[in-house]
């Protein structure tokens, strides 16, 4: 190794040390919010091409009344092909479960429990759709449940 190239290997190794003493330096002693993203996220979000949200339109059930998704039980939902990878987004006031297959080849199901979040925004659910697809909803217990079929 050349006294060029070890210069510039020990003046790697003095930056990562420094930006790591920053890193924990600014670190807040807080726990932090899992949903909150912080300003530089989201410009590296719309420099990456955040997904677009599936059009509404696109999105038909059994059980949609009046632009929302009512069921007691259980409701599939049938989604158009997108044309390219899309967001699914689900919105209740109260908790429900969602089932879909992964996007790609994956050859497993994504089922999550949605729960209405702290701060008062309701049950939010965001699935991944590349392909024309069935979602299964379902509602815990034996109540009723409304899902809206979001934009974001």
């Amino acid at each position: 190794m050349s006294g060029g190239q070890k210069a510039l290997l020990a003046a790697l190794g003095v930056l990562l040390v420094a930006l790591f003493a920053v890193a924990v330096g600014a670190g807040r002693d807080d726990r932090g919010d899992p949903g909150a993203r912080s300003a530089l996220v989201e410009r590296l979000g719309r420099l990456g091409g955040e997904r677009a949200a599936v059009d509404p339109a696109t999105v038909g059930a059994d059980c949609a009344e009046g632009g929302r998704l009512v069921f007691a039980g259980g409701c599939v939902l049938r989604v158009a092909d997108p044309g390219e990878l899309r967001t699914l987004v689900l919105r209740s006031a109260a908790s429900f479960t969602v089932e879909a297959p992964a996007p790609g080849d994956a050859e497993f199901t994504v089922r999550d429990e949605v729960t209405p979040a702290g701060d008062g925004t309701g049950a939010v659910a965001r699935i991944a759709v590349d392909r024309a697809t069935d979602v299964l909803l379902r509602c815990p217990g034996l109540g009723t449940c409304t899902v809206t079929v979001a934009t974001s």
